[in-house]
């Protein structure tokens, strides 16, 4: 029975083609789609889970109370994790962490060779609480020593040739104007793809305090920049951490408005979104909106076929009036159309691997991810899972529904029709062109969005402005490095500032002026650079001037952006003074606001001081159009100066960088939405052949009786437009709903406007006009005495 089965299940295949290839295309595409979203979901799902103490390591978050606004932060004072240590009996073990991003890439020395690699600086704890393996060195020992070097396999090969017995040799290396020489201490294996810390090399954070000190920087409970990472003991829980650590600042800091809290570190990659001091999401939306992608989409594969199958009933009627005449029950009919189902889905999946074998290297393009398509026993049982739903989805509806025919009814050759069977028809289609809609509507939304914050104005210029690292001789003579940098041709100014522009998250509440209240507490964003930042930058000021040297010395000067002078209340702020860190300054100038972090976020009240020692980067803009001449130039000229290759980066490329998630996300919609409206199509493509089929006769009669090829088009498209039109009532004001929520997350976003879903209609519509009129065009084309010759 299992081979006669197999024989009719391919004479049926052979028998009626197009269906078949209708199927196939329909079923892949939707396979090939599911598979590329469920690698991407599990790659994101399993990002940090790696690590050993998965479930105990937890990350420190801070609550900044603005006036009633709460704004959360990693960045957190200095001395935390150690106060945490000794001061809160859960906590196993604690740690610093001054993230890779504060400094760019290091210059790394040994001998003749010169490298740039991302480093940070660590707590001494660092590799017992994250899993890192070493390759070379004992975890709680390789960071003992402030004078040691922790690098990874690949950097000790470009350094030294080899992976492995490098420890003990020495690497020199330089920031912040200091030259120091440290003693590599271990290895650690290149860190996985799933892992969102991204470094190089590890130096104890013992000499990251030394050169705080050295440079000024303070490192008290008032200012706020590292990580802090913590720990818990066994049965230890994060309620009970948190209800002791809420108010740990204010206790070292009586005017501190920040509150503390621990998140689980693996989940801080997926819910990393806060909005008034609690997670709202955050990449966890992508997942999930990708995953419904992916079952919408095969489920409109699978309607597909169950449309198809049903609307070609009428063609193996007496094939299963024979059958039930000659004894076969409904549960054998019922085993043999699934059957056909399941050989559909499998023929499917094997199409849909080959796909996504294809286009893999593309999609993680696109994603930024290293997926692969591996046959790990997971990956297997996920495919047969998915085959199985696939198939019996697939193949439920028209088993049942062919299984029941009476017999002495079909054996007459004719099928009537219920209403019932026409309305479900029907509501699939619906069904597909709701979702189809639904995602035309999300891609010009988010297309939108992200060119409105692509051409936004930032309250300062973008565009041409390159940055690189101070290093070598221009640590020692900066003032003689930037003007010979600004006599370059090309170059229109240049400037230096403490660290990097987009994405400052350097803050500070130890700032007082005239008319404070005693209980009110503001969080300020700390920007330290030179002269001609402000100019270099384009950041139009306000009212009053920037630094100048034509003003003599504008030590203990400051500017302050708008939004910080709306929080302190100050009416005429240029001349005023206030108080930082013990200090006097006098506010010489007040900026329009300006975008420094991603349009996600509110504007922060914001100051420049003027501390040209405390560089560490330089910037330089460019003339437009003479891009890449001038650029070499300061290629040459860089490292002619400072005796290091020149590894300079697009201040628009950070900014971009800040958008990752839904410029990606605006990708794939596209794909996925064009994807959806194939297999749409797809579906009402066959269902109209059908249609046309069945109705044969009746079109040969109509234009024996005049009907003109026109009529004909409309009379087979009405039924179908009706259907449509259904669905884009039912469309848009789900996608309205869909796309608001998601705006919402964004601080400054566009406003919806009534053309995204009116053109997404009109597509959704023009579409079915084009797939449908197709097969109507050629019905109406053809001689009518066929057609009356037709059978039905």
């Amino acid at each position: 029975m299992f081979f006669h089965n197999l024989l009719i299940i391919y004479r049926n295949f052979k028998k009626y083609r197009v269906s078949f290839l209708i199927n196939l295309i329909g079923l892949s595409v939707g396979l090939a789609c599911s598979l590329l979203i469920y690698l991407w979901v599990e790659s994101e799902l399993t990002t940090d889970t790696f690590h050993e103490k998965d479930d105990r390591l937890f990350m420190v978050m801070e609550n900044l109370d603005q006036s009633g606004d709460i704004v959360t932060q990693s960045a957190t004072p200095d001395p935390l994790a150690e106060a945490l240590l000794q001061e809160i009996p859960e906590i196993e073990m604690a740690a610093t962490v001054v993230p890779a991003d504060w400094f760019g890439k290091i210059p790394l020395t040994v001998g003749e060779k010169k490298v740039k690699e991302v480093g940070q600086f660590v707590s001494k704890d660092y590799f017992n609480m994250f899993s890192f393996p070493l390759a070379e060195g004992a975890p709680n020992q390789v960071l003992a020593d402030k004078n040691s070097i922790v690098i990874s396999e690949s950097l000790a090969k470009k350094l030294f040739g080899m992976s492995k017995g490098v420890t003990g040799k020495v690497i020199e290396w330089e920031l912040v104007g200091q030259k120091m020489s440290h003693t590599v201490s271990g290895v650690f294996a290149d860190l996985p793809s799933n892992s969102t810390e991204d470094f190089n090399f590890l130096i104890p954070y013992e000499k990251f305090k030394e050169l705080s000190e050295q440079i000024g920087r303070p490192m008290d409970w008032e200012n706020h920049g590292p990580n802090t990472f913590v720990v818990l003991k066994e049965n230890s829980t994060a309620e009970s951490v948190n209800s002791k650590i809420k108010n740990f600042i204010k206790g070292k800091n009586p005017n501190s408005n920040v509150s503390l809290f621990v998140t689980a570190y693996s989940e801080n990659y997926l819910y990393g979104d806060y909005e008034n001091g609690h997670s709202v999401g955050g990449r966890i939306e992508y997942v999930q909106l990708f995953s419904i992608i992916a079952i919408f989409i095969l489920i409109m594969a699978c309607i597909n076929f169950m449309n198809l199958s049903t609307a070609k009933a009428t063609r193996r009627i007496k094939e299963i009036g024979i059958k039930k005449a000659m004894g076969a029950d409904r549960k054998s009919l019922i085993i043999q159309y699934l059957s056909e189902s399941m050989a559909m889905t499998l023929v499917s999946m094997i199409l849909a691997l080959i796909l996504v074998a294809v286009v893999l290297p593309a999609f993680n393009d696109i994603t930024g991810k290293e997926l692969e398509l591996t046959f790990s026993l997971s990956f297997v049982l996920t495919l047969l899972a998915i085959t199985a739903f696939t198939g019996l989805l697939a193949g439920s509806y028209p088993a049942l529904y062919l299984s029941g025919f009476d017999p002495a009814v079909v054996l007459k050759g004719t099928l009537k029709r219920s209403s019932g069977e026409l309305l479900a028809r029907s509501g699939l289609v619906i069904f597909q062109f709701t979702l189809s809609v639904i995602l035309i509507v999300s891609v010009v939304v988010v297309y939108n969005q992200i060119q409105f914050v692509q051409n936004n104005n930032l309250g300062f210029d973008k565009d041409n402005v390159i940055y690189f690292p101070k290093e070598g001789d221009a640590n020692q003579n900066l003032d003689t490095f930037l003007a010979e940098l600004d006599k370059i041709p090309g170059v229109k100014n240049v400037t230096s500032i403490s660290q990097n522009f987009i994405g400052n998250d350097n803050s500070t509440g130890d700032l007082s002026w005239e008319g404070k209240q005693s209980n009110e507490i503001v969080s300020f964003t700390n920007m330290s650079g030179n002269y001609d930042l402000i100019e270099t930058l384009e950041i139009k000021m306000k009212e009053g001037r920037s630094f100048s040297r034509k003003y003599g010395s504008d030590e203990n000067k400051i500017i302050f952006n708008a939004k910080a002078i709306e929080v302190m209340g100050l009416s005429n702020p240029v001349g005023s003074t206030i108080r930082l860190w013990d200090e006097d300054y006098q506010i010489i100038g007040v900026t329009e606001n300006f975008h420094f972090e991603s349009f996600h976020e509110e504007i922060k009240p914001t100051f420049i001081r003027l501390a040209p020692e405390e560089s560490m980067m330089v910037m330089a803009r460019i003339e437009a159009g003479k891009e890449k001449a001038t650029i070499g130039d300061v290629i040459s000229f860089y490292e002619n100066f400072t005796g290091y290759p020149c590894d300079y980066r697009f201040l628009d490329d950070d900014f971009q960088e800040q958008y990752v998630a839904e410029t990606r996300v605006s990708k794939l919609s596209r794909y996925f939405a064009g994807l959806a409206i194939l297999i749409s199509c797809l579906g009402l493509f066959g269902l109209a052949s059908f249609t046309a089929e069945r109705r044969k006769k009746e079109i040969g009669i109509r234009k024996t009786l005049g009907a003109t090829n026109m009529s004909v088009i409309m009379l087979l498209s009405k039924d179908f437009t009706k259907v449509v039109l259904i669905s884009l009532v039912l469309s848009l004001p789900i996608s309205y709903f869909l796309t608001k929520s998601w705006l919402e997350g964004f601080a400054y976003h566009i406003d919806l406007q009534w053309w995204f879903f009116a053109g997404a209609g009109l597509m959704a519509l023009v579409i079915s006009w084009l797939t449908v009129g197709i097969q109507s065009f050629k019905a109406a084309k053809a001689d009518p005495i066929i057609s009356l010759r037709a059978d039905g």
